[in-house]
């Protein structure tokens, strides 16, 4: 088993100087403390904190603007992070640089109804091959459901038999003897296009479009979740118009019901279209120019932008970023902005960027590792 280790990252703006310098952004204490607008003491101490965890590393001296040659700053280059992201039929599991730079990724079959034991056997077995002779400084895993972050435990899921009241970050981070963190998988997959577009500034929401509807939001760089940590889920918002068709929930007439990929099969089959059994048939279908399937997928993405229009104009993000299997068609994505810009105040769209994640299939894992360099390592110092 790998090296571990715990380590303190303090305050927001320690999580920025790592972040800063892992983009190139700063490269020593003293642009570190212009680009922070902090004392350089402040700085000084900050780093010296991410120096002796061994996220941060001296790696000699810079150019002189005339006093003495600032130390360079790098990010560590002997430590990895691990990230999973669970599904309901597979796990994409991750090998990250401490810069949160995606090194390696495997896509293993599992089944969620075997229940929290059986799944993290299974995912524990890629995690001894990608941190063998490294040294594992955190985890990040996503989960598909809401989640309980104080406990890292699944909360109230609606399709985990046996998953309620077991607490995934406790398990792994006793198996790993490293910090561990858990967070649903919209969450992250909206930190990790947050972080990759905007940095630790601005606010954006995202949607994981695919066989089912999640959403994440981000605020000034980190992720909002409200007082129970349903922040964000739009999935079990009322469509006008959506009929009486049950969900998961137990009410009727979600934008799950009429919006999500499960969706658009059922109602394909349901006008006899048998050979169609997944979102991607679907999709393959409207590339196609089908007529049934492009229509459907076009009033998905009305759905959708329905229910995001009440949110746009109550949170004003600075963008709408798109993501899972749904997001690479366009007309879903067309659909989902007419349907935004024509609900919205005008001021709310005026600078409103609507498009397809570009993380793409990977935005769940960097979000993970994100997380899991930011907020799993918070020993005290």
């Amino acid at each position: 088993m790998a090296d571990t280790a715990e380590h303190p990252i303090e305050d927001s703006n320690t999580r920025r100087i790592l972040d800063l310098v892992a983009r190139g952004e700063a490269r020593s204490r003293s642009e570190l403390a212009a680009v922070l607008g902090i004392a350089a003491s402040t700085v000084g101490l900050r780093v010296q904190t991410l120096i002796d965890a061994g996220l941060l590393q001296e790696a000699g001296t810079g150019v002189s603007n005339g006093g003495r040659r600032p130390r360079v700053l790098q990010i560590a280059a002997d430590g990895i992070v691990l990230s999973a992201d669970l599904g309901g039929g597979h796990a994409r599991i991750g090998r990250h640089t401490l810069s949160g730079a995606l090194l390696d990724t495997r896509t293993i079959a599992i089944d969620l109804a075997e229940g929290p034991q059986a799944t993290m056997d299974r995912i524990a077995v890629v995690f001894d091959e990608l941190a063998a002779d490294a040294r594992l400084l955190a985890i990040g895993m996503s989960l598909p459901g809401p989640v309980d972050i104080e406990t890292g435990s699944v909360d109230q899921p609606s399709r985990m038999p046996g998953w309620p009241g077991f607490r995934v970050g406790e398990h792994m981070a006793a198996r790993y003897r490293t910090r561990v963190v858990v967070d649903n998988d919209a969450n992250l997959a909206a930190l990790g296009e947050h972080r990759e577009q905007f940095g630790h500034s601005s606010h954006s929401i995202t949607v994981k479009a695919g066989t089912a509807i999640g959403s994440g939001i981000i605020v000034d760089g980190l992720v909002h979740r409200g007082a129970t940590g349903a922040a964000g889920d739009i999935t079990h918002t009322r469509i006008d118009g959506s009929g009486e068709i049950p969900c998961s929930c137990g009410n009727t007439g979600c934008l799950e019901t009429v919006a999500s990929g499960a969706s658009l099969v059922r109602q394909m089959r349901e006008r006899g279209n048998d050979d169609v059994r997944t979102t991607e048939d679907v999709l393959n279908l409207a590339r196609d120019a089908d007529p049934l399937a492009t229509s459907l997928v076009r009033t998905a993405g009305t759905h959708l932008g329905q229910a995001l229009s009440g949110v746009v104009n109550f949170f004003n993000p600075h963008a709408v970023f798109l993501t899972g299997s749904m997001s690479a068609s366009e007309p879903f994505i067309a659909a989902v902005r007419s349907r935004v810009y024509e609900a919205c105040h005008p001021l709310a769209t005026q600078r409103l960027r609507i498009e397809s994640a570009v993380t793409g299939a990977d935005a769940i894992l960097h979000g993970a590792a994100r997380l899991a360099l930011e907020e799993g390592v918070t020993a005290a110092a």
